[in-house]
């Protein structure tokens, strides 16, 4: 799978041409919509706003296909949550078109999407029928505006023989506490896939400290319009809209998306489980709104949303993408007066954290999990996921060692199980992947992290934040003798992963930002890391 560059935007066809091109649509003829949503003063005209504001992406890759995304988005400061986007009326046909080139000459697809009003008039197309293992460019088209111009990928044949795979994950983009010159850098990588590992967005306002730039509303997102609103925000942002016209993706969440820190039903504020399913409920649909996913498998229904699905990428990876939040158990040791969100805790001082009953991923998840990990016949097989997975424990003021409840030493048996199965699976060459922390970590996954000599059975790398502010360094260093099986740890510098993989490594390089509060930021790659094909831990490149 080799990287393209993208395209300049093309040309506005003229309404003719247009006309022309919905009457060849290949689900038939379109009310061509130059004009569309009824407005106060008649008809809308695309000519008062670029419907196609807020970019274009593509996702989950198949042999086959893919699916394409946009939303319609005249006026994207729209303050009236009656208008979403400054839209109207009922749904919207809204012309796509895929080729085999950029330059958007050698057509072997033409279709009418629908804008869905219920859904903030967004389009969820999912496309069949197309060649595996090859690049494919595509645009949408509605009266005289066109989009600009993305890439997708469709993944090789299942089982096919496949040399490279190159792609980058990212998490942690808080507006407020940066500019998203990481993004910028990434799109210049141009790699075959990015996965969104969580903290796409951030639902809080920042009062606490100085920000480079504000959320536009001013206040935490709790309602389906103000998260719509934060997204339209994020989204506007030209260096994230390239990095999803550049490369399909992949996407999950953390717990930003909603509340920070939520599990499952439980608020960390302790609101009422109900009254709090209400609010996920409109912060699943506005992710669903704005993200590339499969509408068969991840359209919502109220509270509940599935994200997690497995993708291959022939002979060479097979990537599980999971969902750490919507299943999890309840928060250890959660309620007044403690904390309802992470905490440090002993195992003296809640004992509930190691109960064997404990999941992170909840019943359903870990058995599609294991089940696919066991039954892989992919060379390389990463779960990609949001939190940290390894051990880490910090010496309290008395010297007991306090685990934080909140990423997976929150759920240590269910580490545990996943450790084991891996192991005794013999699940080839498993890496994990993961986000939340806002540092760089490369560890080694133990069979038994409490024993030193217990066998490596994965690999973890964990990739620092796009934008927002990193936990204190010192803190980490202290406690990094007592955790040997880190074998990295930064939390100072801004940036994302890059990963390319072939039959015999997995080269990661954890690429750095200069500055976050420099638009313009530099790049560099700050360390190196390789895992060898049979043999579990990474060594420095």
């Amino acid at each position: 799978m080799t990287a393209h560059r993208i395209s300049a935007p093309v040309p506005t066809p003229s309404r003719r041409s247009f006309l022309s091109l919905a009457g060849a649509a290949a689900l038939g003829s379109v009310v061509a919509p130059a004009l569309v949503g009824c407005a106060a003063g008649g008809m809308q005209s695309w000519r008062k706003g670029n419907p196609f504001s807020l970019g274009v992406a593509s996702g989950a890759p198949t042999p086959d296909g893919f699916v394409l995304w946009t939303r319609l988005v005249p006026d994207p400061l729209s303050a009236d949550p009656a208008t979403p986007g400054g839209m109207r009326g009922g749904p919207v046909p809204v012309v796509y078109e895929i080729a085999e080139d950029e330059a958007m000459t050698r057509l072997v697809r033409k279709g009418v999407a629908i804008a869905d009003p219920h859904y903030a008039y967004s389009v969820h197309e999912e496309v069949r029928g197309l060649a595996p293992g090859r690049p494919y460019w595509y645009r949408f088209i509605s009266g005289e505006a066109v989009s600009r111009i993305g890439r997708a990928m469709t993944a090789p044949a299942t089982g096919a023989p496949l040399a490279g795979l190159r792609f980058a994950y990212a998490s942690c983009a808080n507006y407020e506490q940066g500019y998203y010159a990481a993004y910028h850098h990434l799109a210049e990588e141009h790699p075959d896939l990015v996965i969104f590992l969580g903290d796409y967005i951030y639902e809080s306002v920042d009062t606490k400290h100085p920000t480079v730039r504000k959320h536009k509303d001013g206040v935490e997102a709790k309602t389906l319009a103000q998260y719509r609103d934060r997204y339209t925000q994020y989204k506007l942002d030209e260096n994230l809209q390239r990095v999803h016209a550049v490369a399909p993706s992949l996407v999950t969440w953390d717990d930003h998306e909603v509340q920070n820190d939520y599990s499952d039903k439980w608020s960390k504020t302790f609101d009422d489980p109900a009254k709090f399913l209400a609010r996920r409920a409109a912060a699943y649909q506005a992710f669903y709104e704005h993200m590339p996913v499969r509408p068969l498998l991840s359209k919502p229904h109220g509270a509940s949303m599935r994200v997690y699905e497995r993708y291959a990428f022939g002979d060479l990876a097979e990537i599980s993408l999971i969902d750490g939040r919507q299943y999890r158990s309840r928060e250890a040791c959660y309620g007044p007066p403690k904390n309802g969100g992470g905490h440090l805790e002993t195992n003296a001082s809640c004992p509930e954290r190691l109960a064997t009953s404990r999941s992170m991923l909840g019943e359903a998840q870990e058995a599609w999990l294991y089940d696919g990990l066991a039954n892989s016949k992919a060379r390389w097989n990463i779960v990609a996921q949001d939190v940290l997975m390894a051990q880490f424990g910090h010496k309290d003021e008395t010297g007991h060692i306090a685990y934080w409840t909140e990423d997976w030493n929150g759920y240590p048996a269910n580490r545990s199980r996943l450790m084991k199965h891996i192991h005794e699976a013999h699940v080839a060459n498993a890496v994990v992947i993961g986000g939340d922390s806002h540092c760089f970590w490369t560890n080694d996954l133990k069979l038994d992290f409490d024993n030193e000599r217990s066998p490596t059975v994965a690999t973890e790398f964990v990739g620092t934040s796009i934008s927002s502010r990193p936990p204190v360094y010192e803190l980490f260093a202290k406690a990094l003798p007592d955790n040997p099986h880190v074998r990295f740890f930064e939390s100072r510098k801004r940036g994302y992963v890059l990963i390319e993989v072939d039959a015999r490594h997995v080269t990661t390089k954890f690429q750095a930002i200069s500055d976050v509060t420099d638009p313009d930021a530099q790049l560099s790659t700050l360390k190196t890391f390789v895992v060898e094909s049979g043999r579990a831990g990474a060594i420095e490149g």
